[in-house]
């Protein structure tokens, strides 16, 4: 890929976004599989669907709905992702993270994302959401590959508080006070789309992960590389143990999610109220 014809395809899709809101967002919130409910939340919402914005990709996987939401949530301007793009939808890379480049050009401090996720901890309970604390990319690419953009950051940026340590304690003492159990762990991104043999499984938690999903990953480095702080949270939607592993459907995933997710927006709501 071109990087001065992406950094322009960038440029373009924001300054069409700029021309539609009157308010620049300070935090970005990105809504994972069937983690669309805190949209409702927003006040006096704007939508402007991808497909609308020059340059945007467009989402294809089940249960995002592909549009961006900007206005207010308790008190902040915020700007929604309702879908993300994935690398096994064929994108580039730089293409799944191209939300994350129109969040930073719009002037986004904060990176707030949700995603489904398969639990390897054996001791991960389904339904429950999971604080990220760290992550594993075993994606097989990265979106800095190629010729650094150097007014989006440095060429090698630092990882060692990748998922910000203040909005993480935050979060846990906002779910402590909402009465929702959460856990904390670390995350392990694969390119997808199938789900893992349990072979697969057997190294992913060898390596230390506690979950495993198809995405998050290439943003949080985006945003790293930008400069912008990150706080994810994934719905634990299956037990990926393998020792009691069950076929597994898409649906199943979204329909756990649907439910987890109205706990992480809860979380959320209360983390941008009092940031």
């Amino acid at each position: 890929m071109d990087v001065r014809q992406y950094v322009e395809r960038v440029k373009k899709a924001t300054d069409y976004i700029k021309s539609k809101i009157s308010e620049a967002p300070e935090v970005c919130i990105v809504l994972g599989s069937g983690l669309h409910g805190i949209a409702d939340s927003v006040e006096n919402p704007t939508k402007i669907p991808y497909k609308e914005i020059p340059e945007f990709p467009v989402s294809t996987a089940p249960g995002h709905k592909g549009e961006l939401i900007f206005g207010k949530l308790n008190g902040k301007n915020v700007m929604l992702m309702n879908g993300r793009f994935h690398y096994y939808e064929g994108y580039h890379m730089k293409d799944v993270t191209f939300g994350v480049r129109v969040a930073q050009l719009l002037g986004v401090k904060y990176l707030f994302l949700t995603n489904a996720a398969g639990g390897l901890n054996p001791d991960y309970e389904v339904g429950r959401p999971m604080i990220i604390k760290d992550h594993i990319n075993m994606m097989g690419d990265n979106p800095l590959i190629g010729p650094n953009i150097e007014e989006w950051g440095p060429r090698f940026p630092d990882m060692s508080n990748a998922y910000d340590k203040d909005l993480r304690e935050l979060a846990k003492a906002v779910a402590k006070e909402l009465g929702i159990d959460v856990y904390e762990g670390v995350y392990v991104a694969v390119a997808g789309p199938n789900f893992e043999t349990p072979a697969e499984l057997r190294m992913l938690r060898w390596m230390g992960a506690d979950a495993v999903g198809m995405s998050t990953v290439p943003e949080v480095i985006a945003a790293a590389h930008a400069g912008i702080k990150v706080l994810a949270i994934s719905a634990i939607t299956d037990r990926a143990v393998p020792d009691d592993l069950k076929p597994l459907t898409a649906e199943e995933v979204l329909e756990v999610a649907n439910r987890t997710g109205q706990l992480i927006a809860k979380i959320l709501a209360e983390v941008v109220k009092r940031m």
